[in-house]
């Protein structure tokens, strides 16, 4: 019962968080926030396993994979406010304040992948799957991940849209999630 309310009031702050964006279902954010819906379903799933087991090798993967989800979460949120120039969240008002960049960020983690931000949610995501492997939490996991792959496909298209063919050139050589391969 506990973690179902935690569920709901995550679930409202969500609403909040993406309310203009869910006004618009062509906007990244109209995904993302059916991504970030899972992604804590997933980890209120598996609360309770979080820290059994702690040297298994799935923990262990685990953690690797969460301790990466935040260093790329902090790098790309850092790069984005520093390189981007974010313009007032007024400009595009489906988007949050940071997302609005006047300038193409191509540096740093972004200089190997398109999406840290997005990559850093997968990594969260398949962390805290691997917490307790189950139908459960492995359909939770494919469902935020193919909402992530949504939020990342809107969010080219909104790229392309505001930087034209700088973005297509930064498009063809970088990945979208994983350097070198996806």
């Amino acid at each position: 019962m506990f973690r179902l309310a935690i569920f709901l009031a995550a679930s409202a702050a969500f609403l909040l968080f993406s309310l203009r964006s869910l006004r618009s279902p062509r906007s990244h954010g109209f995904y993302r926030f059916f991504a970030f819906e899972f992604l804590a379903a997933l980890i209120l799933w598996n609360i309770p396993y979080w820290f059994r087991e702690p040297f298994s090798v799935h923990q262990i993967v685990s953690w690797f994979l969460l301790l990466t989800s935040l260093g790329l979460a902090i790098e790309g949120f850092r790069l984005l406010r520093m390189i981007g120039k974010p313009a007032p969240e007024a400009a595009r008002d489906a988007n949050l304040g940071f997302e609005n960049t006047t300038t193409l960020v191509t540096v740093g983690a972004y200089r190997f992948i398109r999406h840290p931000m997005y990559a850093s949610l997968l990594g969260l995501g398949w962390g805290a799957c691997l917490k307790q492997l189950s139908a459960v939490s492995v359909a939770l996991a494919l469902a935020a991940s193919a909402f992530l792959l949504l939020t990342a496909l809107a969010e080219e298209a909104e790229n392309l849209a505001r930087f034209g063919s700088p973005y297509a050139a930064y498009m063809k050589a970088t990945r979208r999630f994983i350097p070198f391969v996806f």
